[in-house]
């Protein structure tokens, strides 16, 4: 039994040695090394992304998956394990232990709002599994996608006690965010940006997650060679952009000429074979909104079939890359004692490409279409990182295969039920095992401090802690046909709902289709709720709510219980209307002005200056140097989106690039010569305050006009995920096709300052002009 106050206490300071006048008439007692429990093992944690039950080989899908199925013969695969049907939240709690919305945490970050099941702070008071490891004698790292941090908190103020390092990891590499280019990702490590290395053309996210983790494995070992590392290796894949190496993703090639429909019935087809499902289960049918492939035209099947043969790489990719710290393991000699649990998705596979997919997943989060015959143009680069592209909705309900629906939706299993395999060579004997108990991402930490010899605490570092709300799965390694102790569960996702009690689930699918991003259908009474056995009904392919009401009945209520006990209320289904500043925290909120010094770079876009739909000012003042100036003065975004204030061969432009699809540029009518200028573009919006209006931006030098133009739109929200606003130079990758990152201005930047209060442009530049007189 180990302790449940953490740190633990120092009770014992009693020198039971002796002290003379010198050394040599004492002697010391060299206290013992602080260790984990007997028995403890190794743990390494894996997260994929945006994956569908029915998308890894290993679980009958046309993925190709050899290190999930190596694992999966040396261990045992769970074919009723359920997320929350979105990423942060199965992020929170699969390392907690605990519900979503009791982590705070029942929708991402991006989208938090001020209700105490939603607002996104984790609280102390439900400690991540790394800290409790941590407390217990093991190591612990984090590698790749990090999305539990809130937006206002992601920026270098901090406060950085829900970043990873302030979570039990001691170490950190990888991303904040939902998403990233797996090319080009804005690093982080610890808690501080970082680039990737210079010149490294082939660097890809996933692959440098493997280098990272081998390292730190290695080098842990080396040091302490008993002592158990916790490692939490959560890639960005595969989740859009779809970033394959061309070589992966040209495996598939012509393996997904016949559609999603008998994609979709091949899959079904090795599941049952493989016994990953029951003999029997019914393939349910496609939704009515979803077209058939048979109806697609030619160039629409030759685009989407590659988009779909560029994510099976993208896949492949990872679970290559995964190989590779196992075979580390292996060679290290340390198999024998890690438990590896493999979490094949943190939801069902993502309908965010929208209908007709996507080259830039950004732009189809904001409601807009790519059209085929402008994607086509550029069908050889998919997977590059000249595009973030997403394919389109058909593939993800085929990567669902038998299930309904997909991501977003907790209504179905679509969106909650995804594989997964532990393997623990030194426990787990029952190789190539499947076990088919319900359970859910809650119960992984549980099972985890079960297999270290780990109490769950009482309290942490003063801080008392809620109990822990999953079940350890561990019961299920010797015995394949123990009942579930996982007896009820709710889901909950924009409004989508369901209730899973002692073999039966009853759910309801709430209004926006899940590829909508906004609109709202408020009236949630009027939601059909639907019922199903699932121990007879594995694929949800029998609706049993007409014939068994009562049944129905009880596992409504038992729903607005659970709702009620674990902050699922108010329900909410806003997606992009959630992602207005004000119904979330701000260090910004009420600041009109903002001054920047050169080298502030990789500042999240959440804490830049709010400049969307609204009339603002970004000025410098800068000493050009002779020969002309060049390079970036200030910007935010990238090569998915954003703006650019820059010199180019001595040129002054303004650039705003939509979605890398238009990019409006206005500059100046001669270079700008050498010496010292107060540089500045004006925006004026067409209707400020309207989302993604158009408008006018007028560059000046000094009070001089020196060029004009108009632009037709904007990006009204966000123009990327990860990427930032930087001082001096353009990080990670350009908004702008003139200039190619880091694009370091060769001037001296004095000052930056941007400006979105209602000041009149001309006194502003005066106000600017006397101060730097005066100065």
């Amino acid at each position: 039994m180990t302790q449940t106050i953490l740190p633990y206490p120092q009770t014992d300071t009693h020198f039971s040695g002796r002290i003379g006048r010198t050394y040599t008439d004492s002697e010391a007692v060299v206290p013992d090394v602080p260790r984990a429990p007997d028995g403890a093992p190794n743990v390494l944690l894996v997260l994929l992304d945006d994956v569908g039950f029915g998308h890894a080989s290993t679980f009958g899908g046309p993925v190709n998956t050899p290190t999930l199925e190596k694992l999966a013969t040396q261990g045992i695969r769970y074919n009723r394990f359920h997320t929350t049907a979105l990423c942060s939240p199965t992020r929170a709690a699969i390392l907690s232990g605990r519900n979503h919305h009791s982590m705070h945490t029942g929708i991402i970050m991006e989208l938090a709002t001020g209700f105490p099941g939603y607002d996104g702070r984790w609280p102390e008071n439900a400690a991540c599994v790394a800290q409790t490891l941590r407390l217990n004698n093991y190591n612990t790292a984090a590698f790749g996608k990090w999305h539990n941090t809130p937006d206002f908190e992601t920026s270098p103020a901090g406060p950085f006690d829900r970043w990873p390092t302030g979570h039990g990891f001691e170490y950190f590499y990888g991303f904040m965010g939902g998403e990233t280019n797996n090319w080009d990702p804005p690093l982080i490590e610890n808690t501080l940006p970082i680039e990737k290395p210079e010149g490294d053309d082939s660097y890809h996210l996933s692959s440098a997650m493997a280098d990272k983790a081998i390292a730190w494995i290695g080098s842990q070992k080396a040091s302490a060679p008993d002592k158990p590392f916790f490692a939490y290796w959560a890639p960005g894949a595969a989740h859009a952009p779809h970033h394959s190496p061309k070589e992966f993703a040209d495996k598939y090639k012509g393996q997904f000429d016949q559609g999603w429909d008998k994609v979709r019935e091949e899959t079904l087809e090795r599941q049952i074979k493989l016994g990953v499902v029951p003999a029997g289960t019914q393939l349910t049918p496609r939704p009515d909104s979803m077209p058939a492939w048979d109806d697609c035209s030619a160039d629409e099947k030759r685009l989407y079939a590659r988009m779909q043969e560029v994510f099976a790489g993208f896949l492949e990719h990872v679970d290559h890359q995964l190989g590779r710290v196992i075979d580390a393991l292996e060679t290290m000699g340390l198999r024998e004692d890690t438990l590896i649990i493999y979490v094949v998705g943190d939801n069902g596979p993502s309908a965010e490409g929208t209908l007709t997919g996507t080259v830039n997943n950004m732009k189809s989060q904001h409601g807009y279409a790519d059209s085929v015959e402008e994607m086509l143009k550029v069908i050889d680069e998919l997977g590059s990182t000249s595009h973030e592209n997403h394919y389109p909705v058909p593939w993800c309900w085929a990567g669902s295969s038998p299930f309904q629906w997909c991501k977003q939706v907790a209504s179905h299993f679509g969106g909650t039920r995804n594989g997964m395999v532990m393997s623990w060579p030194g426990r787990i004997t029952d190789a190539g095992g499947l076990r088919n108990q319900f359970h859910h991402a809650i119960d992984i930490v549980p099972t985890i401090l079960e297999a270290a010899g780990v109490t769950e605490p009482i309290t942490i570092n003063g801080v008392p802690q809620k109990p822990i709300e999953g079940v350890s799965m561990a019961y299920t390694w010797a015995d394949e046909s123990a009942p579930s102790s996982r007896r009820t569960q709710y889901f909950e996702m924009f409004g989508n709902r369901a209730l899973y009690h002692d073999g039966w689930v009853a759910g309801a699918r709430h209004g926006k289709l899940p590829w909508q991003t906004s609109g709202s259908s408020p009236d949630f009474d009027n939601d059909t709720w639907e019922l199903y056995n699932i121990e007879e009904d594995f694929s949800q392919a029998n609706d049993l709510a007409d014939k068994e009401p009562a049944k129905l009945r009880e596992l409504q209520d038992m729903f607005w219980a659970e709702a009620a006990k674990y902050n699922v209320l108010p329900l909410d289904d806003r997606f992009v209307e959630r992602a207005d500043v004000n119904l979330k925290p701000s260090y910004l909120r009420g600041k009109k002005q903002f001054v920047y010094l050169p080298g502030t770079t990789r500042i999240p876009e959440p804490a830049s200056p709010p400049t969307k739909n609204i009339d603002h000012t970004i000025a410098a003042e800068v000493e050009i140097p002779e020969g002309g100036g060049d390079g970036v003065l200030a910007c935010c975004g990238g090569e998915a989106g954003g703006y650019s204030f820059f010199l180019k061969d001595g040129t002054l432009y303004w650039e705003h690039n939509w979605f890398n699809t238009e990019r409006y540029r206005v500059q100046s009518k001669e270079p700008i010569p050498a010496g010292h200028h107060v540089l500045s573009v004006q925006i004026v919006c067409d209707n400020e305050g309207e989302f993604a209006t158009g408008g006018k931006a007028t560059l000046r030098q000094g009070e001089a006009v020196i060029g004009e133009g108009t632009f037709d739109q904007q990006v009204g929200a966000r123009f990327t995920v990860g990427e930032s606003f930087d001082i001096g130079c353009d990080l990670i990758t350009p908004v702008s096709k003139l200039y190619k990152s880091p694009a370091n201005f060769n001037g001296t930047i004095k000052r930056v300052l941007v400006d979105i209060s209602d000041v009149e442009f001309d006194d502003l530049a005066h106000q600017v002009k006397i101060a730097i007189a005066t100065q």
